[in-house]
């Protein structure tokens, strides 16, 4: 990928997220140009430590899969040295994005109310919490599988065999960082009008529940719980994963057109012309029926050659690929989404949106705790001495505070 300043040059981003919603969102936004400085707390990110698997140096690789292209200072903010240290980084930033307990950083004197929208009128703020800081569960910590469970994401997952299952990415996680990285744009496209930053206030919680389609739609229409489906589709059928020669393919038929021409693909034209089958209404009605039949016949073809055959015909369909056989894929390689920086033995996804005149960029590697704790805070106009003191006093970090 072409390298460019990126869309967001001339963005400085605070970012004091840790783990994975907030860290996802920031990556992003440095990922397309934004300075981010990403302030740990003495002991670190904890997911430098989320591990196996390691790399060499000891950094997990869940850390390295969501914090490239940023800068990491450590700092104690439950010092009054350290909140005076925060509050000079702010002085050039346009986002502050935290994911403490809600009321932290009122307790800590830096409520965006009481301090910092007054301080500084044109930041953004974005605050990512498990459930918002009012309400029922107003405070409470959150997690993404906990919330997959209490949102209802599990009960629409998995089959009458397995029971709810949690979805194997953390959905909920990184469906909160993008959230979070559209909240951040809005607030700052709204801020080239008025010249006035807000607050933004995001929750695993309200994002796990707007990630509910179809089937919160579904139910709300029609008042019929929904139930576990397994790897079909609700709505639509054949919109489900079936058996092949050689390994199962997935099949996405959305209308009557994909549908005769898959028959006609696979030597079914017999399914095709049968009243049972003759719109998606009767094939999902009748959907246990049609799934042996259509095994039936896709047992004789070998599952690549059969897929490539089918898109090529405009039939949604595609190998059920493992996360080795995706990367190996020439199209994963030809859409840059196998990130890499020269001279680092560090590899993780790409870029997914593809700008065509300022398109992102990895430039560095995920940054060693502390590394630019001297830099930034030169940067923040901090002297020698003055930096040397905060990091004797133990303020500023280079080096992981060990439990």
């Amino acid at each position: 990928m072409t390298q460019s300043a990126g869309a967001l040059s001339g963005i400085r981003v605070i970012d004091c997220t840790r783990v994975l919603g907030g860290p996802y969102c920031t990556m992003i936004l440095a990922d397309h140009g934004a300075e981010v400085v990403k302030v740990e707390p003495p002991q670190g990110d904890e997911t430098r430590d989320w591990g196996p698997p390691f790399r060499a140096d000891g950094e997990a690789a869940y850390f390295q899969g969501v914090n490239r292209n940023k800068r990491s200072i450590g700092l104690d903010l439950s010092t009054d040295d350290g909140k005076g240290v925060l509050m000079r980084l702010l002085e050039g930033a346009d986002v502050i994005a935290e994911n403490f307990k809600p009321g932290t950083m009122e307790k800590w004197g830096l409520g965006y109310n009481e301090v910092l929208s007054r301080r500084f009128p044109r930041l953004v703020h974005c605050r990512i919490t498990g459930f918002g800081a009012d309400g029922p569960l107003g405070g409470f910590p959150g997690y993404d599988a906990v919330i997959q469970a209490m949102s209802g994401m599990m009960s629409v997952n998995g089959s009458s065999e397995s029971g709810p299952v949690r979805v194997g990415t953390p959905m909920v996680d990184m469906g909160t960082g993008l959230n979070a990285v559209i909240a951040i744009l809005m607030a700052l496209l709204e801020r080239g009008q008025s010249g006035r930053g807000q607050f933004l206030d995001l929750t695993l919680y309200d994002c796990a529940v707007a990630l509910l389609h179809p089937q919160a739609s579904n139910w709300l229409m029609s008042g019929k719980a929904p139930i576990l489906t397994g790897n079909a589709h609700p709505n639509i059928y054949p919109y489900d994963a079936f058996r092949t020669r050689d390994k199962q393919a997935f099949l996405a038929i959305g209308n009557n057109g994909q549908w005769i021409r898959f028959c006609a693909a696979i030597g079914a034209d017999a399914l095709a012309g049968d009243a049972r089958f003759a719109n998606n209404a009767a094939r999902s009605q009748n959907r246990a029926t049609l799934k042996p039949l259509l095994e039936e016949k896709l047992a004789g073809f070998d599952c690549d050659a059969l897929c490539e055959t089918l898109l090529r015909q405009g039939v949604p369909a595609g190998p059920v690929n493992a996360v080795p056989e995706v990367f190996a894929h020439p199209h994963t390689q030809h859409r840059g989404m196998c990130a890499s920086v020269a001279g680092d033995e560090w590899e993780a996804p790409g870029i997914a949106a593809k700008l065509s005149r300022t398109p992102g960029s990895v430039r560095r590697a995920p940054p060693f705790f502390g590394s630019a704790t001297r830099e930034v805070l030169a940067e923040a106009g901090y002297m020698p001495p003055e930096i040397e003191s905060l990091i004797e006093a133990g303020i500023a970090l280079t080096e992981r505070r060990r439990r």
